[in-house]
């Protein structure tokens, strides 16, 4: 038997996205999005409201920052997704955040959070909050590479949200190998 919860926005994983952007006089803000993916190739999908700060920057600035939220900063990260940027104007640097300017968009890469996708605003629409930005490039710190070059997920130790019991979760174990155990099936 299943159970039916009716239309709800479950699903797993859900990624716990840090959107990072600058205001006009170049202060870093950052917050916490919980709902949002990748639909293109090159385009990520959020839902952000037209209240917070992050979107009234990242509309002035048409650019933003996506990061993965992380085991190691999971209370920075879970903070700046409860302190409104409107209200503590010191919230980045009050959440242990450290900027470096992105090469590629307008917006701030957080220092702490070690993988980041850099984005420029394609649409915003304020009655469904639904954002489109363009990715114009990904980035990883070399602490969470492999010996191959690649993003180690092992070493990146992203969180997920929870959106059924309010947690946070880390992704963490191989279960299988992408494009080869299905093949036992043909």
């Amino acid at each position: 038997m299943r159970k039916n919860f009716g239309a709800k926005p479950w699903s797993y994983p859900q990624p716990v996205f840090i959107v990072a952007t600058y205001d006009e006089e170049g202060t870093p803000d950052a917050m916490n999005a919980a709902w949002g993916g990748i639909d293109l190739d090159d385009q990520i999908n959020l839902c952000l409201s037209a209240g917070h700060k992050t979107v009234k920057n990242l509309l002035a600035t048409k650019a933003f920052t996506v990061s993965m939220g992380t085991v190691e900063q999971l209370a920075a990260c879970d903070y700046v997704g409860i302190v409104s940027g409107n209200k503590e104007p010191d919230k980045f640097a009050k959440a242990g955040f450290h900027a470096t300017k992105s090469e590629f968009v307008n917006a701030p890469l957080i220092d702490e959070l070690p993988m980041a996708i850099e984005c420029e605003l394609i649409s915003y629409d304020s009655e469904t909050c639904h954002l489109v930005g363009r990715i114009i490039n990904v980035s990883a710190d070399e602490s969470v590479l492999d010996e191959k070059g690649k993003i180690d997920p092992a070493k990146l130790r992203p969180i997920t949200f929870d959106p059924v019991h309010n947690d946070y979760l880390v992704i963490g174990e191989k279960v299988g190998n992408a494009f080869k155990d299905g093949v036992a099936l043909r």
